[in-house]
């Protein structure tokens, strides 16, 4: 019986919760209202801030609430190019702009957006990450936007889920390497406990399906069935297929 594996044990959360007590809130489109649905609201860009363990910056807008007088400050991921005191429209009726929410049924196809519905008032789930979006493929009758999704694939969604249009801010961050331990350090130490992170080969067999031999080798298939038990749930979990892609992808479509 061997121990418990770290990969068990991050599912009991103690030392491996997510370090969120400095985080500026959940980045979500506003709250699908009549006002979004059948017209627009207009919303001014009050700061655009860091939020740690995030890539992406984060816009504070302030909207006028439609039906109480007060003032409502709403937390959007910044698209690139946002700036301070900008006016951005969210609804069906705004304009085709960088920074405005409407539909995805409203944009022309070709169109590149990010914090993507997956239904509509889901708020945002798709391509949300510092420099990536979304690419309107098609639309079709039955009120359904084909989109490509930032890993090259291609998805289906409502028509009526919402976007912002443009890409996510702060582009490029993985362009420039960390370079020293440091760096990495005190990046995993604004997300969660996960760095630095010791390899299955390295550890002795009671710590890990991987540890153990004369020489540091898996000795098995490092693939794994997807009902295996957790304590053996470790390598490519219920891969399909495993190695380098090899050759070109013939596109039926194209033909």
């Amino acid at each position: 019986m061997g121990r418990v594996i770290r990969t068990q044990r991050k599912g009991h959360g103690s030392v491996f919760k997510s370090h969120s007590f400095h985080r500026k809130g959940a980045a979500r489109h506003r709250t699908l209202d009549f006002a979004e649905r059948n017209g627009y609201l207009r919303g001014v860009v009050r700061e655009i801030i860091h939020d740690p363990g995030r890539g992406a910056p984060l816009a504070k807008v302030e909207f006028r609430n439609p039906y109480k007088y007060k003032k409502v400050t709403s937390t959007f991921i910044a698209a690139e190019g946002m700036y301070t005191g900008q006016y951005l429209y969210c609804g069906r009726k705004a304009q085709l702009a960088i920074g405005n929410v409407l539909p995805l049924g409203e944009m022309p196809e070709g169109t590149i957006c990010f914090n993507v519905e997956t239904t509509a008032g889901d708020r945002g789930t798709i391509a949300r990450t510092s420099g990536n979006f979304v690419t309107i493929v098609s639309h079709s009758e039955d009120g359904k936007t084909r989109i490509k999704l930032p890993s090259g694939a291609k998805k289906v969604v409502p028509s009526d889920s919402r976007a912002m249009v443009g890409l996510a801010a702060g582009g490029g961050r993985i362009d420039k390497p960390l370079l020293k331990a440091g760096r990495s350090y005190y990046k995993y130490k604004a997300k969660r406990n996960e760095w630095p992170k010791v390899r299955g080969v390295a550890m002795n067999p009671v710590d890990h399906p991987h540890g153990g031999g004369n020489h540091q080798h898996i000795g098995h298939a490092s693939t794994v069935r997807r009902d295996a038990p957790s304590g053996q749930k470790v390598g490519l979990i219920a891969a399909r297929r495993t190695g380098r892609v090899r050759g070109t992808k013939i596109n039926k479509q194209q033909e």
